[in-house]
Parts: structure tokens; sequence; C-alpha cells
């Protein structure tokens, strides 16, 4: 079964404050230098259009304008943020209409995020024999516990000044009331003062994320399981404003018991809750089965601020079962859940660590057995057509492309298994796509898609297919690495069942322990039931009586955030035929765990992020 409300953006957007500012800008004033602005357009993923966010304030006789004004972006790890920064000259500010064109700049956001310092520069282009000068881009992270990705964000107007505000005031443009009702402060009261709005603004907001670590045990749950008990687990839902709910967590399995205690979990609060601490989170109590059609055992409700009183004492919650209690009249419940501890600290956050210079090394796998059919036929899976990407081609690029943007190298081992090499033709599972087994870094995702393409060529597809060689190689290197400077995802993308499974559960269970996360992806018309066992979102995987320490692997899951059974690449495929969209969504689910199994890995390890390095110096602002 698939578990309904969860929404496209299943956790609320953490907020990016972009600050520009620019250098060396053509001069196309006569009698004194530019009147620059910049204007940033984003990007839509379905259309591809370019769509105008935000300007920022015009700043006169200029050309290293520092601006004031910043744009405030919602920031999604696991997908391609687009963004255009066009620079325009205005003479006039009465009438910016036609403004001269100064240059512009194309980058994802993850660039600036995965940018020494969370900073970058970039060289303006756009005007045929002349150098435009350079954008200066820094990124900081807003507090990530007060604002959903549902309320509007002013992008003319700066948050950080408001915290720096002494009057803890700001005066906003009356055209803006009709807008306030969504702004999450839209509780604070206004009051009108010469034609301008006065916003009251907190005096202190904490820049770290809120983290809650809670553990609950369950009593006398329903039998739901013929031959044994019952299978329980939690899954935790936020209530939204229009009366939905989206889903924000779900337990670890007990097996066969009617009184489990599950292991103590954290979560963000801010998925819990989005900062109301009275808003309603439902709990389902589930009783598991392998095919995924999951039994109701019953529900209850809570809130955040009912939560916090564990932390003096146990709270009980009963389980109901509404359709039991419809029925019988002597309905009790179906169980009680009880809350044992719930702690909050504040913890540093995903971004933080990417901004203290931690490094995402990327590493691919690519199946190369016969299965896959033969390369130069169409109905081949590694077939290269001239029109458009393979499957294998289009998984690698959706994953690798957001993935580079937090490698500063730009350099990515890439590996092939599965095949019999030349040249004395043995089947490896571990084979270099470069060909140079003392250096198999390729250089940028299409240097990946080369080395791949020109192995097509040369080696003789065969098998089996064996995913603990290269798990085992990546492992090697990442167990060399433990100050959390560096952070390893291996992509294997396959077309069939695994051969190797008892091995590659011991290799997944021996990483776990490591900086280290892998992301499987199915394509072709296989069946990957046995796929789901790597997975652990429902049971955590476990080899000779070892458990893995903690959740590594994403297996490609569905469209539901908590689906129980593994759903390949054919799933993502566009019906149109947009394989660009078809890339956003795959993207979108095997990286959205990503940026939480970092954090689970820095906090297991008690390793802080480094201070974000000093700013490069850059010529100085010559604005008055």
């Amino acid at each position: 079964m698939s578990f309904t409300g969860a929404s496209d953006r299943s956790v609320p957007a953490t907020k990016i404050e972009i600050t520009v500012s620019c250098r060396n800008l053509l001069d196309l004033d006569t009698f004194s230098k530019s009147d620059p602005m910049v204007v940033l357009f984003t990007q839509t993923r379905a259309s591809q259009e370019w769509r105008e966010f935000g300007r920022t304030e015009v700043i006169d006789n200029t050309l290293n304008p520092d601006f004031l004004r910043k744009f405030v972006l919602d920031y999604f790890f696991e997908e391609k943020q687009n963004l255009r920064f066009d620079v325009y000259n205005v003479d006039s500010k009465t009438n910016i209409s036609k403004p001269d064109f100064l240059g512009q700049a194309f980058l994802a956001l993850g660039e600036v995020i995965g940018g020494q310092g969370s900073r970058v520069e970039r060289p303006l282009t756009g005007i045929p024999g002349k150098k435009c000068g350079t954008i200066l881009l820094t990124a900081e992270e807003l507090s990530n516990c007060r604002v959903s990705s549902s309320y509007l964000c002013f992008p003319s107007y700066c948050l950080s000044s408001l915290l720096g505000n002494t009057s803890s005031k700001v005066a906003l443009p009356r055209s803006l009331l009709s807008q306030l009702p969504s702004h999450p402060f839209k509780r604070c009261k206004l009051a009108s003062v010469w034609g301008q709005i006065v916003l009251p603004f907190p005096s202190s907001v904490s820049h770290s994320q809120d983290i809650a670590t809670m553990q609950l045990c369950a009593n006398k749950l329903d039998k739901k399981d013929f031959f044994g008990k019952s299978d329980p687990f939690l899954v935790f839902y936020r209530s939204n404003e229009d009366g939905t709910f989206t889903i924000c967590h779900k337990t670890e399995v007990v097996k066969n018991t009617l009184n489990p205690v599950w292991q103590p979990f954290t979560i963000p609060v801010r998925a819990l809750c989005n900062g109301d601490y009275d808003r309603t989170v439902k709990i389902d109590v589930y009783d598991w089965d392998r095919d995924g059609s999951h039994d109701f055992i019953g529900e209850f409700t809570t809130s955040y601020r009912e939560l916090t009183k564990a932390q003096s004492q146990f709270t009980v919650y009963e389980v109901l079962n509404p359709r039991k209690k419809c029925k019988k009249k002597k309905y009790v419940n179906s169980g009680t859940v009880t809350l044992l501890s719930f702690t909050v600290d504040s913890e540093f956050t995903f971004v933080d660590y990417i901004k203290g210079g931690t490094q995402l090394n990327f590493t691919v796998a690519i199946d190369f057995t016969a299965s896959n059919g033969n390369p130069l036929q169409p109905t081949s899976l590694h077939y290269m057509s001239p029109y458009q990407l393979s499957a294998y081609a289009m998984a690698l690029k959706a994953v690798g492309e957001i993935i580079q943007d937090y490698d500063s190298d730009k350099l990515f081992p890439a590996y092939g298994f599965g095949a019999k090499v030349p040249p004395e033709g043995r089947i490896s599972h571990q084979f270099p796509l470069n060909n140079n087994s003392e250096d198999p870094n390729c250089a940028g995702i299409e240097g990946v898609l080369e080395s791949y393409f020109q192995s097509l060529r040369t080696v003789q597809l065969y098998g089996p297919t064996y995913f603990a060689p290269v798990i085992n190689q990546v492992a090697r290197a990442a167990a060399k690495v433990s100050d959390g400077s560096q952070y390893y995802v291996l992509l294997i993308i396959t077309d069939g069942v695994i051969s190797d499974m008892t091995q590659t559960k011991e290799a997944i269970v021996s990483a776990s322990s490591l900086p280290m996360s892998i992301i499987i992806v199915g394509v072709g018309p296989a069946m990957f039931e046995a796929m789901e066992e790597l997975d652990g979102d429902d049971v955590r995987v476990s080899s000779r009586g070892r458990y893995a320490e903690r959740d590594i692997v994403q297996v490609a899951p569905g469209g539901s955030v908590a689906s129980a059974w593994f759903v390949p690449f054919r799933d993502y495929i566009d019906r149109s035929g947009n394989q660009v969209l078809s890339m956003a969504r795959l993207a979108k689910d095997v990286l959205a765990e990503i940026p939480e199994q970092l954090l689970s890995y820095m906090r297991t390890h008690d390793i802080q992020p480094r201070p974000a390095p000093s700013a490069s110096p850059s010529p100085p602002s010559l604005q008055p």
C-alpha cells in the first residue's frame, strides 16, 4: 500500500538568502558610471521556462555594486534549481522599461551553496566581444524552523537586515499589505505610519535546526497476523492548513509482538510542526506485511507542545480504530502507545556542513550484464540512440548533475560490473569505465557519459550481477576519511536481480558506519522485489547477526514517501517523452534522503561542521 497525504515536497524547504555583488561592470553612461540593477530568473521544471523571481534595487553611479536587497529561495538538495542573473543599467528610476543590458550569468543554486564558503564568482556574458565583469553570489541559510515552503517571501527585502534592526521593526510599502495574510508573521499587529506598514519582528531567532529525539513503545496492540502476532510500525503525519496531512516520519518495524519498543529516532522540529507548536500531529499504527498491504491497527493525535511534556513524565495515548469503534459497542481501544522520552536539541544543518567545506564524492557503477541486450540493437537498455538518452544515461545524468555541484574538483570514479573486459576477456565486477585502473576518475558528468559509451564499444556484456565488489571499493575509500571533510555517494544502476545478496548485505552493514550512502536505480522491465531488502526504511539491513548502524541505502522509491516496495526507473518516465522531467522526478526521489543520511553520520560520530572559509579578497565597492 502507499500512504496518502504526502505532498509533492514532504518536508518544508530550507530558506536560502542570496546576496549579490558585481565587479568591473561595463560603463554605458557618458558623463557618469552605470546605474546597475540585477534581475533574478528561476526556471520551471516542467516547461524549462524562465520566470522573473525578483529584482535588486538600483545603485547609482558605480561599476562595483553591493546590493542591499536579497533573494530568498526555497532550497531542495534533490532538485536542480537553475538560476539566471541579468544585470541592467537603469538610467531613470522612473522609467525602467528599456534598461541597458550589462550581461548575465547562469548557474544552479547548488553551485552557490557548494562553493567555497557558499560563495561563487562567475563571469558575466551575453555581449559579444565585451568583458562584462563578474557577479559574486553568497548563500546564507536562514532560520529554518520558522518559515514554511508555502509562505510568501518578499525577495525585495532583506531578512538579515531585519535581524540587525535594533528597533525590531521593518517598514514595508503599503502595496504589500494585501500579501501579508500569507506571511508567517501574519499574527503580528500592524500599524500605519506615514503611508507605510510597521511590522514588529521577533527580537531573536535561532539559526540552528531544532531536532527532536523521541522513543515510543506500545502495549496490547491488536493481533493482525494469522500465524503470529503483529509486526507494528508507526507513521507520523503533520497537519496542513487545508485539513490534509503530510507524512513526516516512519519508524522501523518490530517483528512479531503486540508490545513493541521502537528505537529512539530524531526528526527536525520543522518537519513535525512547521514552527506551530499546537499544530495537530497524527500517528498511525500499522502491521507490516511484506507485500506492502500493511494492516491499519489504529491512530491517535497529539501536538508538538503536548509531546514536549514527556520531558518530565510519560505520556500514554489510546490507539483507536474508527471502524471498530463504530461497529463494536464494547470497543475500548486497539492498544496504547507510550511516549517514553522526548528531548529537543539544536543541531547543525546539511548546509552548515557544505558551507564548512564538506565535499560530496560521487561514484557510479553501471550494470554491463548480458541481460541488458546487445547495445547495437534498439531493444537494448544500453542502446546509444542518436535522438535520446538510454535509461542508464538518464539515471546517471539525473543524479550526477546535482551532486557534482558539491564536489569542487568535479572528478568522479566510474565503474562497470558484469562484463568481459579486454584484452584477456576476463569477467570483471569492478572495471574502470575509462580503462585506467590507476586513475578511474572521469572529468565531470559528461566525462562519465563519454567513458560509459566508450566501454559499451569495447567490453562484452556477460554476468552475473554482483554489487559487493564495487560497494567494498567505495567503502575502502570512505574508511580513510573520518573527519567529516568528505562524504561518499555511490550510484548503482542495474537491470536485473542481484546475484550476491548475502555478500552485498555484508558490505552494506560494514559500510553503514562510514561516511557513505548508496543509491540503487533499476532500469528495464525486470521485477526488483528482492532489492527492497537492501532499503532499511522498514527493516534495518542485517548480516550474520549484525545490523546496519544506520540506513545508508536508497532504493529508488515510488511516488509516496512511504512506499513499501521497489519502483524501477520506468515509473518515472514522463508520458509525453520529456526526458528532462523524467530525470528531475528520479533525482528528486533518490536524492531526498542524502542530506539526512549525511547528518545521521555526523551526529553518530559527533562531528561538527568546520567554520566557513574566509572570503577571497575582491575589489572594493566604489558606490557612494
